[in-house]
């Protein structure tokens, strides 16, 4: 590895990607907002207060499908998904990639479950709405129930890249993360929800085309994809039909598909980070298309990802690295196979690096732009019911934004000693996301739903789903659970390399729950918020389905909704008009929609 240091082109290439990303950011944020050539019923109401600030975290709602699609993917796509999907595959198989299924399923459910509920109601808030379907208080719980999420996950976005050059470089990892962290603080603080979407878009692209980039080289100096696909087969890495009804096994057909459509769907539907970009859109018609082209996107990187697994095995099958020495963490596989198999091309691991890092760049500006809008209109504004004038507005989302930073790089610290970091951060953040879309499913598809069964499923949800995950984790620290990778070989090695004993280890005695694939902890948290949160309703006092505002529920269910809940449901001409293109068709001679 001492071979394949960075070499001056590539530091070149990397701080280039840096300073443009900032001075992008810079610039957009900077740059005063055109009005849209539309024909509009109304202009969106300045939900935040204030121009400026409505200006500074949501765009003024007049932002672009294409951009905003590309920084949808960029807030979702981080370090982690480049470098830990690889290793995924290399570790256990390709059935992983049918993911994709599930991406694509998200994308349509999406499109025609929540966002019309979002774009008719025009919240600043994804959390606002729940103030408007239940109460302030459940509003306020999954605010900073986001809150505490998004602040776990931040450490695993500056971890990734700074892991990575660490390994190529030699760098002190804890600059590299200060660096990171730095870069990202000062065009989020400076520029706003504007500037992190623009510097998105180079971002995204940068860290796409780094791996596209790869993967054609790397077929290009191998054998060929025959000898690739063959070499996979061997190695018993091609599995695509495994359809075991087992919740145990860590990738099946069912988990997989399952599991990966309740995580993306949780990210886009009740993550703010995501809906803060759809509610930056003028009309429903281009968070459509936005929804659309993420879809498109999101499926593609990750399919590159897992193809970049396969070309790890490939090259490694007969030596694998961390048998070898070579690395020290799973996660190093893919910035040791492009140092080993490009580094002699000028640029080429600069480029690289500069994609994982853009990659975080993204994914961090995103979190730390939506935490602020959260903590001013659903903590300050909804909780303590404090109305800050404009300045104090300002500098509290500006403080909240380097609080932010500070607090990711002393969580940073303890992330030093994790092995698969895609499986930990997706069961870390499951907890919370999976609790978070059964409240807002619950809301949106059932109407009886009233606040105290929200409130118990919610609570619910997150105890189970907190228990099986933090259960699981102490089980395989220690030592009673543990991971069933494929074999590996380490015949090629050069030296007297030997493959580490494999400690036989009976799970059968570890509590069934803990056992579970990580894959089904969003599902399970999904399920147990909407199903306890519907039982208990309807023992309590369920909600009269008459006094509800149409918009409030999605538009799949409008069929089933008497009429009064159309009648004089809204005072906003736009969401008037949103309306009555929903309405069913046998109601429309006997509304009277409120201008």
């Amino acid at each position: 590895m001492d071979n394949y240091r960075f070499g001056t082109i590539d530091y070149i290439v990397l701080l280039g990607v840096t300073v443009l990303s900032t001075g992008i950011g810079l610039y957009f944020g900077r740059k005063p907002q055109k009005e849209l050539h539309e024909v509009k019923v109304s202009q969106p109401k300045v939900n935040c207060g204030y121009k400026k600030i409505d200006e500074y975290l949501l765009g003024s709602r007049n932002m672009k499908a294409v951009p905003v699609a590309i920084s949808l993917i960029g807030s979702l796509v981080s370090g982690v998904t480049i470098v830990g999907t690889p290793s995924e595959i290399y570790h256990y198989g390709t059935q992983y990639f049918l993911v994709i299924i599930g991406i694509i399923l998200q994308g349509i459910v999406m499109s025609y479950i929540y966002l019309p509920v979002y774009s008719a109601i025009q919240v600043s808030s994804a959390y606002e709405y729940l103030g408007l379907r239940f109460n302030s208080s459940v509003r306020s719980i999954a605010s900073v129930i986001y809150i505490f999420s998004t602040l776990t996950y931040l450490p695993f976005v500056v971890f990734v890249p700074a892991l990575s050059l660490n390994q190529v470089s030699g760098l002190n990892i804890y600059l590299i993360e200060v660096v990171v962290i730095l870069a990202c603080v000062i065009y989020t603080f400076m520029g706003g929800l504007k500037a992190v979407v623009h510097t998105d878009v180079w971002q995204v692209l940068v860290m796409f085309f780094s791996m596209v980039a790869i993967a054609v080289l790397a077929i290009y100096y191998s054998n060929g994809l025959e000898a690739l696909f063959d070499d996979v087969e061997k190695g018993g890495r091609l599995i695509l039909n495994n359809t075991n009804p087992s919740p145990y096994v860590r990738h099946t057909v069912w988990s997989v598909i399952i599991g990966g459509f309740s995580f993306f769907t949780s990210n886009s539907a009740a993550g703010q980070h995501m809906v803060q970009r759809y509610l930056s859109l003028p009309s429903l018609k281009k968070s459509r298309e936005a929804s659309c082209l993420y879809t498109i996107g999101v499926s593609i990187f990750v399919s590159v990802c897992c193809f970049s697994g396969l070309l790890i095995y490939s090259k490694y099958k007969d030596c694998d690295p961390l048998s070898a020495g070579l690395i020290t963490n799973d996660d190093q596989l893919l910035p040791l196979f492009v140092v080993q198999s490009m580094g002699h091309i000028y640029g080429m691991p600069g480029l690289f690096i500069a994609g994982i890092f853009g990659a975080g760049l993204s994914s961090l500006s995103s979190c730390f732009n939506t935490i602020s809008l959260v903590f001013l209109e659903d903590i300050v504004r909804g909780f303590f019911k404090r109305q800050p004038s404009e300045r104090v507005a300002t500098l509290l989302i500006k403080s909240s934004i380097i609080f932010q930073g500070v607090l990711t790089f002393l969580l940073v610290f303890l992330l030093q000693y994790l092995r698969g970091i895609l499986s930990v951060c997706n069961s870390i953040t499951s907890i919370t996301s999976g609790t978070a879309l059964g409240i807002f499913t619950l809301g949106m598809l059932v109407p009886w739903a009233n606040t105290i069964g929200s409130a118990v499923g919610g609570i619910s949800s997150i105890l189970l789903a907190g228990w099986i995950t933090f259960g699981s984790q102490i089980a395989a620290a220690s030592g009673q659970l543990k991971s069933h990778m494929l074999p590996v070989s380490v015949e090629g090695c050069l030296g007297n390399v030997t493959t580490p004993e494999e400690h036989w280890v009976d799970q059968d005695q570890v509590f069934p729950l803990y056992r579970l694939s990580y894959l089904w902890i969003n599902p399970i948290g999904v399920v147990t918020a909407v199903v306890v949160g519907t039982l208990v309703s309807l023992v309590t006092k369920p909600t009269d389905i008459k006094t509800l505002r149409a918009e409030l529920i999605s538009p799949v269910i409008h069929r089933f909704l008497p009429k009064e809940c159309f009648e004089g449901s809204t005072h906003n001409p736009t969401t008037a008009e949103n309306l009555l293109n929903q309405v069913p068709k046998e109601y429309e001679a006997d509304l009277l929609i409120v201008p």
